[in-house]
């Protein structure tokens, strides 16, 4: 595996909307941005990745871009982003953009000049078919519900395909001509204003049928399929476009890319990560995948700690030898991980600490998304109305329809809702958390009074402190090159709720242990053996050649 300059590195995701408020809106900005570097700094953090900012009408949270080379008001100006990026430079952070082309915003000029014109120019840069018998070319189920078709405006028989929003409209990938401008678009970013690189979203949903042909219903029962079928079926058609955006922009310019890609086997990840991949990294979305395998959220099931260790262990020996993961356990499109991914009686400080553990010492460049080194957790919601997202609103309709009452439906959204990740970042504990002077866009979390930075700061055994030392200790100089490129090896799980394993490498082996589990398990060591970094109660005997990590605790023990 060829040496990058990415590796060793740990990133941060920031949601901009909710980080934090400089001019009284209400809304994030990048003036709040640019405040917060020395924190992120501190933090310990090498890679920024900031989600949309340019122009957009923020039907979808401005995943919906109406221009992408310029910032939307909301978040400020592009002289504010020059003076973050001087800000990130000077503490040694680089700052991944958000790239959305598999689909822009219906207010891009685009889309515009497409609707004046379906059979020219830019009608190409979309996809757009007639009609069937009055109805739509065929039954995909469009990521967010209902059709993947919507009529072009001011065409009867004309329709636009949309894997999103409906304000969404997807580009296509199969027009060189278009490919021409985005490659240009990210070129400019890359180069002329001098980010680090990109985050990818939805990338795969450009591996499309262009014939669109009719698809055998599934089981939700409204006649269509889902649209992740076609793309499942159509993974080499959108790896070769892949493989030209990055002959064009990031290795030309040795810039990183991660990628938002599902479905990754041992077959094809040579495919998408390692010295012949597309991207610099993936995300590791295994528990993701295992967790919402129904369309609706009321078919999710909660994986048990058994499970996940089988999907997260899975992914690191997948990519083991083949190239890097990005390791996450949350992000601004899921609900938050210490809620999601462990058992109610660790669904708090003591079980963020052992979970953050486990993000950080995996194999790949983890991921650190707003909130999670405070051990944030799902927000109370109430009632819909203070749910943001569209995804949210189509899923109530969902839980609705299929019978279940107000108080589960609430329940439901409680548990897995986009929303918990998109409620402001908890400063201090002031009456709008030192996230703004005025009432935010979204709700604050409940427990802000004592959830928040200016109060863990303070406190030596906080998560916001442990995730500070355990940044730190990955990225010593005497333990970096394994944590960086030692092999995983998964350990065996004394009681169906530990997760643990060693990481190998040429200088040394580190043991990394987290528990779960009401009980406290025994790992062997050596009479040499040194515990780096413990949460919770940790005891090493060396004599007899033992440590024993006790329930909703962690090691990392040098062998």
């Amino acid at each position: 595996m060829q040496k990058k300059w990415w590796h060793g590195k740990v990133a941060y995701q920031i949601y901009p909307k909710s980080f934090k408020d400089t001019n009284g809106d209400g809304f994030g900005d990048l003036p709040g941005i640019t405040e917060k570097i020395p924190y992120l700094k501190d933090l310990g953090i090498d890679l920024l990745w900031i989600s949309p900012i340019y122009k957009s009408p923020f039907a979808d949270q401005g995943y919906d871009i109406a221009d992408y080379q310029d910032i939307d008001p909301i978040f400020g100006s592009m002289e504010d982003f020059k003076k973050l990026k001087a800000a990130a430079d000077e503490a040694g952070i680089g700052i991944l953009m958000d790239l959305v082309v598999n689909h822009c915003s219906d207010e891009h000029e685009w889309f515009k000049k497409a609707c004046e014109d379906p059979n020219g120019k830019y009608g190409k840069y979309f996809i757009i078919r007639e009609g069937k018998d009055g109805k739509e070319p065929n039954n995909l189920r469009a990521c967010f519900g209902g059709s993947v078709w919507d009529k072009l405006p001011g065409h009867d028989n004309l329709y636009y395909c949309h894997f999103f929003h409906k304000k969404q409209p997807d580009l296509n990938w199969f027009n060189p001509e278009l490919r021409e401008e985005i490659y240009k678009m990210m070129n400019w970013w890359l180069v002329d204003m001098g980010i680090a690189g990109f985050r990818v979203d939805a990338i795969m949903c450009i591996g499309k049928d262009p014939s669109f042909p009719m698809y055998e219903p599934d089981n939700v029962g409204d006649g269509m399929c889902s649209c992740g079928v076609m793309n499942a079926q159509n993974v080499d058609v959108a790896v070769n476009f892949l493989r030209e955006m990055n002959s064009r922009t990031f290795t030309p310019n040795d810039k990183y890319s991660v990628g938002e890609v599902f479905g990754i086997t041992k077959e094809n990840v040579k495919d998408f990560i390692g010295d012949n991949g597309v991207f610099g990294s993936i995300f590791d979305f295994s528990a993701r995948e295992a967790l919402t395998k129904h369309y609706c959220f009321y078919g999710f099931e909660k994986l048990s700690v058994k499970q996940y260790r089988e999907v997260i262990f899975g992914a690191q020996e997948t990519a083991n030898t083949t190239g890097f993961l990005a390791p996450v356990i949350e992000n601004h499109d899921e609900p938050r991980g210490v809620t999601t991914w462990l058992p109610l009686m660790w669904q708090n400080a003591q079980g963020a600490k052992a979970l953050g553990t486990v993000n950080l010492t995996l194999k790949g460049v983890p991921f650190v998304f707003q909130g999670q080194e405070l051990g944030m957790t799902n927000t109370k919601f109430d009632n819909i109305d203070e749910l943001d997202d569209c995804q949210s609103k189509d899923q109530y309709k969902n839980c609705k329809d299929h019978g279940l009452s107000e108080a589960v439906t609430m329940q439901v959204l409680n548990d897995q809702a986009r929303d918990h990740g998109r409620v402001p970042m908890l400063w201090d504990d002031s009456e709008y958390a030192g996230f703004s002077t005025t009432t935010p866009w979204m709700k604050l979390h409940q427990d802000r009074a004592v959830l928040n930075v200016a109060a863990e700061e303070k406190d030596p055994n906080s998560v916001l402190n442990y995730y500070k030392t355990l940044i730190a200790l990955r990225k010593d100089p005497k333990y970096i090159k394994t944590f960086t490129y030692g092999n995983f090896v998964a350990l065996e799980d004394p009681n169906d709720h530990t997760i643990a394993y060693l990481r190998q490498g040429h200088e040394n082996t580190i043991m990394v242990i987290a528990n779960f589990g009401d009980k406290a398990v025994t790992f062997p060591i050596n009479d040499e053996s040194e515990l780096l970094l413990s949460s919770g109660t940790v005891k090493m005997d060396n004599t007899l050649d033992k440590v024993t990590v006790a329930e909703g605790s962690s090691a990392i023990v040098l062998l």
